[in-house]
């Protein structure tokens, strides 16, 4: 009974303590896309990480923003520092390697007013005939 009462206070509340976008909804597909959630721009990165010592694929993932390894250490040398790559393009064979990070794009240079003119003529313009 307290438990239930427990748990709708926290889901009532979670809501109200939440308030960045994850944009979960974005697809990975695509290289830019607008978040329906919160309506920003968001560009997909891929990363892959790398074995300083032997150059080894090794499995990374996102950690509060930041792109980690999942293992502590290489499982072929067994070193434990890693180079962080950004990838262009993902493709199949990398796929189980990479990490996805959603970054939202900064707009600054949106025209927010539209301008429009016409050419002055000397004639009025003729209506068009209904049929």
């Amino acid at each position: 009974m307290i438990l239930d009462k427990m748990i709708e206070l926290i889901s009532y509340l979670l809501p109200v303590y939440k308030t960045k976008c994850t944009h979960d909804k974005v697809p990975p597909e695509v290289e830019t896309a607008y978040c329906p959630d919160c309506g920003k721009l968001i560009k997909n990165e891929w990363y892959i990480g790398r074995c300083s010592s032997c150059g080894v694929k090794v499995k990374v993932m996102v950690r509060n923003g930041e792109i980690i390894s999942q293992n502590h250490f290489c499982t072929n040398c067994g070193g434990n520092d890693f180079k962080i790559e950004k990838l262009d393009k993902i493709n199949f064979i990398d796929i189980n390697f990479a990490a996805l990070l959603k970054r939202e794009v900064v707009e600054t240079s949106v025209c927010k007013t539209t301008t429009c003119w016409q050419e002055k003529i000397h004639e009025q313009p003729k209506l068009l005939i209904q049929y």
